[in-house]
């Protein structure tokens, strides 16, 4: 069973990555969900999404996930928060019994630089270490990928409504941020991980 990396975060918590190896039969032993996705890898990546979320909480009722019109997964029960992100052979999920959560995971790739304009702000350009300068311009973008993901109602500029506070760059560590929009004035706090050419980046309540 290739999942890679669990975090039990606190009681109610959780998250985890797992490496696509299997086929689509392997997931829809248990998860059988039927969606318009003609792609074989992205149904693939659909079907681990969803299996992720119930090796996480296995009484999580997988079966009434509906999607928003900002194309944000959510149970309207409320009964848990999740999120779930997809990057190649790989998947992550972070699920909540509490309240919103976000996550993303990210490979380190030169596409990042060219559009780190459209995403850094000048302060945020500004304590990016140039020794690491990829890197840390990754972990950057997934932060605010995850951030994007906690709010989850679209329409967000990531240079002026995801406002990440200065922070080293380093394998693992945490950053304050600010998510800053007309209906929502919120401080986050996110962890990241660097790992193999990854970047694992998420927010949960404390």
């Amino acid at each position: 069973m290739p999942l890679i990396r669990t975090i039990q975060i606190d009681p109610e918590t959780r998250l985890g990555v797992w490496k696509i190896e299997e086929t689509e039969d392997f997931f829809r032993e248990r998860v059988n969900i039927s969606r318009d996705i003609h792609h074989p890898h992205k149904k693939l990546q659909h079907l681990a999404g969803r299996y992720m979320l119930i090796t996480l909480f296995p009484e999580f009722p997988v079966h009434e996930i509906m999607v928003t019109d900002s194309r944000k997964p959510v149970l309207m029960c409320g009964s848990y928060h999740f999120s779930i992100s997809h990057c190649g052979d790989y998947v992550a999920a972070i699920v909540s019994t509490r309240s919103a959560v976000g996550i993303d995971i990210e490979e380190v790739k030169e596409k990042i630089e060219k559009v780190s304009h459209k995403f850094l702000s000048p302060e945020e350009q500004a304590f990016i270490d140039p020794v690491h300068e990829l890197k840390h311009k990754t972990i950057c973008w997934s932060a605010k990928e995850a951030m994007f993901k906690w709010y989850g109602l679209g329409g967000v500029d990531f240079r002026e409504n995801l406002k990440l506070h200065p922070f080293l760059y380093q394998q693992a560590g945490f950053i304050n941020a600010d998510f800053v929009k007309q209906d929502s004035n919120t401080r986050l706090y996110l962890q990241y991980i660097m790992d193999n050419g990854l970047c694992l980046a998420w927010t949960h309540p404390l």
